[in-house]
């Protein structure tokens, strides 16, 4: 185990020597009191999509203890719109495996994420991590299979322009400095959200980056491995955190919002999926797309309307879902093509050893590389909420194995040319459009909300919450309204820089 462990950032790994879904209070307390730790921090998502945090001084092991098995109560009605005033008390109960040293604190501090429970100590229906909880488990139950997933974590950095090194406009793809302005801000993230249990892939510059009234404005991505769909959400959940905590010490802005102004590269929260049974991957089956993958697409052609209701939750969310800005439009899907929905990435199905041939001196080996097979929902955005998206696109691949047809809604919904080029009009127009507006989004909820509700995944009650709160933007003509208008995109783009 030891030798399993030992490149770990996550510094309770390292020194427990076990992986974290295996921590115990235990661990947590041995930890706190061998490494001179002299506070605890409770974190929590809310209604806005941010984490909330509660401090603690440990004053004894005697309260330490008390904390970490009773949690704390909460003001629910101040963290959630659907909880009344009058009976708003809830408990935030940490979950160890979460645990984290805090790289922003001066006092050595312990962070963990927690869960809600109701006032008789039951996990509260309609909290965040819940509802993703009851969604794979759902998942589970109709498949048989572990729902996984990861996430392409998209912003945009901001900073006074030195006049050095220009970059060229909105080709930021993969950039080095000196063009790139913040590979090094970006690493510095990755290397505080490793330590924090962030499982990541990988980090680079975006295709945006542009300057305005001497400001320089540069698009980066930090992507992550595929996990268990409950782990995947917590990461996001503290990289954004630790990502804006970071670049507040440095005199930077970040946002995460789909559109920062017209005619620039949206970002987007790409969320990648694969599909799990016995540690092995059934997405792939001979080198090609599986029927466990085609089925699970299908759900996700069925709900792709009302997915946007959880992945697209602000205005400017629909400035970005617009033609040839490499942002979905139309519900379809397809290999390697960014212009699709749901996107077959590039899988390593070939079957060459390409580490052979360019190191001629490596062994030729046979290395499983069906494990690395994704399918990516590429409609989401930073506006999120990051637990309601991964519960919902697990509610749509399993809805897929639900449905009789979803072989034939899967044959029917693949396209393999770029839909917005002119020749390719007459597909184009056959395809179903993603919703243009929250209030859209809200009308497709509505009459897709039994397939969420199903299996009590999500209560009807959060149902309710989404739709009231995406309507209330009275955003149905929006995008036609100020189409061409810049003073007011650019006010609509201020009022929700800082989403999720």
């Amino acid at each position: 185990m030891s030798k399993q462990l030992s490149l770990n950032p996550n510094k309770l790994v390292a020194y427990l020597q076990k992986p974290c879904r295996e921590f115990t209070k235990a661990d947590i307390v041995d930890y706190i009191r061998d490494n001179g730790i002299r506070m605890v921090n409770f974190m929590y998502p809310a209604g806005d999509g941010r984490l909330k945090t509660l401090n603690f001084v440990i004053n004894s092991e005697e309260y330490l203890d008390t904390i970490l098995t009773c949690g704390e109560r909460v003001d629910g009605s101040s963290l959630f719109p659907f909880i009344e005033a009058g009976s708003s008390d809830l408990y935030v109960l940490p979950r160890f495996s979460t645990a984290f040293v805090d790289p922003f604190a001066e006092i050595p501090t312990l962070s963990m994420l927690c869960s809600y429970f109701n006032k008789d100590g039951q996990p509260l229906e309609s909290s965040p991590e819940n509802t993703l909880r009851k969604a794979c488990r759902a998942f589970r139950e109709v498949t048989g299979m572990e729902f996984q997933a990861m996430g392409e974590l998209e912003y945009y950095v901001i900073a006074p322009d030195s006049g050095m090194f220009a970059a060229t406009d909105q080709k930021g793809y993969h950039e080095s400095a000196p063009y790139a302005k913040f590979n090094e801000f970006r690493t510095q993230c990755m290397a505080f959200i490793a330590q924090a249990g962030g499982q990541i892939k990988y980090g680079h510059s975006e295709v945006g980056n542009f300057t305005i009234d001497g400001r320089v404005y540069e698009q980066n991505e930090i992507e992550f491995l595929p996990v268990n769909a409950e782990e995947a959400a917590d990461q996001l959940m503290i990289a954004k955190w630790i990502i804006r905590n970071l670049a507040y010490k440095h005199g930077y802005d970040i946002t995460f919002a789909p559109k920062i102004t017209a005619g620039k590269a949206g970002s987007g929260l790409h969320i990648h999926m694969r599909i799990v049974k016995d540690g092995h991957n059934q997405m792939l089956d001979g080198g090609v797309l599986s029927a466990t993958a085609r089925r699970a697409i299908a759900g996700m052609m069925q709900l792709a309307p009302s997915i946007t209701a959880f992945g697209n939750t602000n205005p400017t969310s629909y400035f970005r879902l617009v033609p040839h800005q490499e942002a979905p439009t139309n519900i379809c899907w397809g290999d390697r093509n960014r212009s699709v929905l749901v996107r077959v990435p590039l899988g390593w199905a070939a079957k060459a050893d390409m580490c052979h041939v360019a190191n001629p001196l490596e062994p030729s080996t046979d290395y499983d590389t069906a494990l690395k097979q994704t399918v990516e929902m590429r409609s989401p955005d930073g506006s999120a909420d990051i637990y309601q998206l991964i519960a919902g696109l697990a509610v749509a691949c399993r809805y897929g194995f639900e449905l009789d047809n979803a072989l034939e809604i899967a044959e029917q919904t693949y396209v393999n040319v770029n839909i917005h080029q002119k020749e390719n009009a007459d597909k184009l127009n056959s395809l179903a459009c993603l919703p243009d507006s929250c209030e859209a989004s809200a009308d497709c909820l509505e009459r897709q909300r039994a397939v969420f509700e199903k299996h009590n995944v999500f209560s009807p009650a959060m149902i309710d919450g989404i739709i009231k709160r995406l309507r209330s933007y009275a955003d149905r003509t929006l995008r036609a309204d100020i189409n061409g208008n810049q003073e007011e995109m650019l006010k609509l783009v201020a009022r929700y820089f800082h989403c999720g």
